[in-house]
């Protein structure tokens, strides 16, 4: 097939592609290496299934069987209704919305679920020994129904139990308290080079005592990682060098003892590898999908760098100390020595686990604190996924249904592109290492808060920066106007137009979220005695104006200062208030007017993406002489395959 970026569509949702430019200019020897890197990545796939609800298996399971096997009105409105509701659970790795992490409600009807079960081959149920299919059904029924059920996957709100609120499936038979005072008994204060407490591990509560369930192999999680790590051995016959020889034996080990201070010896040799052209993440990464923080979501990708696009975050990165002295942040969360700080741009080979089929353009890594500190940390910013969101925005008339006048749109069309790029380097290559802890702080001190503060603290980074005269200097803007479309965009999303993604009557809960909320209403307010940002009405319709831009970077290195300081001393307190005063109530009058304008353009507020397969080329002898990348793979028929041949937990 000719390569198309867009693809099918369903419920909020709008399916990708993304092309891997220059693979074909990759060495043999480097193809087979992202080959067997691909593979370790897609065999995580039912780890981060299982760790969003300990049901979603068993439902993606049935609900495949059904889909492959019934043979009854397939354009019946419910065998239709199940199809999509299907899509939606491979989409998002389970039963819960991948942003909002509300509970599907299904659009067929519990008879028709349970006849359609009853007439699946048994041999594709996953039916647990002497269990029936009426037994499957009354297990799944009300999980899949019952809206007061586990009805939401990670349950921020304040002042409740976010453990046992959650259905998340890290932790079983144990309250918040219980779990936080496991951790804090595990702490040392004198700790200066801690482990990630909790990162891999479930917390149970065994006659009356709390323990953890490692994830390693022979552990819990341990026939997935058995192939993952099948497949990261034989990556070690193809690896570039020695340092990157000596990460992938790391990553085996960890993997193999579920040792902590065994991962903390993988991010560090990880973080010095800088010579490498192909690289990835693979492992129990981000804790976004955990209320408090702690526990890490298998992700998997695998990427191999953009030569020419990583000329401009070299410039950034190879500046990283002067933009940690010249930040508007007390001196005394300044690194003195910022060392290790490398940002490449990179195109994804394939996408796994918490990474798929959602993805983030940016990302910084490792997360412990004190190694970014010591060592430094990568930055990567994902050029072809990015490529492939903005050519399914062009003409889309986002714009013109949501800017305010002519002028900014052209503004926005002229440097638009260049300023989201530019905040997304200046975001992960510098702005998750800016700053440092004051000694004793506890990295967790935040809590349920903490990666709303972190995301925000990025992304004022970003923001204020974004309009210094050093962009100019070091060419990576074109002129003093540029910043302009990059504030306004997204100060509009923050105070606007991202309510489209959250349903009627809900709250915000997802961490992003929350930070450009808080971030966009926080400088509303305090800029109104000056009107720095306004919002006015035209024709009915609510709309951005931005008065003095000036000003505005002025509130993003206010604002900079304090949740630096936040970070920087742990204060709890502080961070509960602030994200509770700007980053979650939504107006309901606004957001249902973003809501019905943004349906009105008939756009889905979600994407996602498919990915190439990558076909090996083997010559008579059954040697592999070329792999390729091919687009031709539908939606499902990949989601299908993933189930047959990636399935191990199930």
């Amino acid at each position: 097939m000719n390569f198309r970026y867009t693809d099918e569509r369903f419920a909020d949702i709008q399916m990708l592609r993304y092309k891997l430019e220059n693979f074909d200019k990759l060495s043999l020897r480097q193809k087979k290496l992202v080959y067997c890197l691909s593979q370790a990545a897609l065999f995580g796939r039912d780890i981060t299934f299982d760790q969003f609800g300990k049901y979603n298996l068993r439902i993606r399971k049935t609900l495949e069987a059904v889909y492959t096997e019934y043979t009854g009105d397939r354009n019946s409105e419910d065998f239709k209704a199940l199809e999509v509701y299907l899509k939606r659970v491979w989409f998002s790795n389970g039963i819960y919305h991948h942003y909002g992490c509300d509970k599907f409600k299904p659009g067929f009807s519990s008879s028709f679920f349970v006849d359609a079960v009853k007439a699946c081959n048994m041999a594709n149920l996953p039916l647990d020994d002497g269990q029936t299919v009426d037994d499957l059904c009354e297990v799944l029924l009300p999980v899949m129904f019952d809206d007061a059920v586990l009805p939401v996957k990670v349950c921020k709100k304040d002042g409740v139990d976010l453990v046992k609120s959650s259905a998340c499936n890290f932790y079983e038979g144990v309250s918040q308290n219980e779990v936080e005072g496991y951790y804090a008994g595990l702490k040392r204060a004198d700790d200066d080079k801690p482990i990630s407490y909790g990162l891999n591990t479930s917390v149970v509560k065994v006659d009356g005592e709390i323990k953890e369930d490692v994830w390693h192999i022979g552990g819990k999680y341990g026939k997935a990682i058995s192939k993952i790590v099948f497949w990261l051995e034989k990556c070690l016959d193809l690896v570039e060098n020695e340092k990157q020889q000596q990460v992938i034996e790391l990553l085996i080990k960890y993997y193999k003892s579920g040792d902590l201070q065994v991962f903390n010896e993988y991010c560090i040799e990880w973080v010095g590898d800088k010579d490498s052209i192909i690289d990835f993440i693979n492992g129990f990464i981000e804790v976004y999908d955990d209320p408090l923080g702690l526990k890490g979501t298998w992700e998997g990708l695998v990427e191999y760098r953009d030569i020419e696009g990583t000329r401009r975050t070299k410039l950034i990165s190879d500046n990283a100390q002067w933009f940690e002295d010249n930040s508007p942040i007390d001196s005394r969360f300044k690194k003195k020595r910022v060392s290790g700080v490398s940002a490449n741009v990179i195109c994804a080979a394939m996408l796994g686990g918490g990474e798929y089929p959602s993805t983030a353009i940016g990302i910084n890594l490792p997360n412990a604190d004190w190694i970014r500190a010591d060592y430094g940390s990568k930055s990567i910013t994902i050029s072809n996924i990015i490529a492939a969101y903005n050519e399914a925005a062009r003409g889309n008339g986002f714009d013109d249904e949501f800017v305010i006048d002519e002028a900014t749109i052209e503004l926005i069309r002229k440097y638009g592109e260049m300023c989201d790029v530019l905040h997304t380097d200046l975001h992960e290559c510098l702005g998750h290492g800016s700053g440092q802890l004051l000694p004793g702080v506890d990295p967790d001190a935040l809590k349920a808060y903490g990666n709303t503060i972190e995301e925000a603290r990025a992304d004022l980074f970003g923001l204020y920066y974004s309009a210094d005269e050093k962009m100019l200097q070091l060419g990576l803007l074109p002129d003093a106007e540029a910043f302009k479309a990059g504030y306004y965009t997204y100060m509009m999303n923050g105070l606007l137009t991202q309510l489209a993604r959250i349903k009627r009557g809900n709250e915000i809960e997802e961490a992003h979220m929350r930070d450009r909320a808080l971030i966009a209403r926080w400088c509303y307010e305090k800029g109104q005695p000056d009107n720095v940002v306004e919002l006015v009405c035209k024709d009915g319709k609510t709309f951005l104006r931005i008065n003095d831009y000036a000003k505005l970077r002025s509130l993003f290195g206010r604002l900079l200062a304090e949740v630096q300081r936040i970070k920087s001393e742990g204060d709890y307190e502080s961070a509960r208030r602030l994200v509770e005063k700007y980053a979650v109530k939504i107006a309901p009058d606004l957001h249902e007017e973003i809501l019905t304008r943004y349906e009105r353009l008939g756009l889905p507020p979600y994407k996602g993406f498919i990915n190439p397969m990558l076909v090996p080329v083997r010559d008579e002898a059954n040697n592999i002489v070329d792999v390729i990348a091919t687009y031709s793979e539908t939606y499902s028929g990949q989601m299908l395959r993933y189930s047959k041949a990636y399935s191990t937990l199930i």
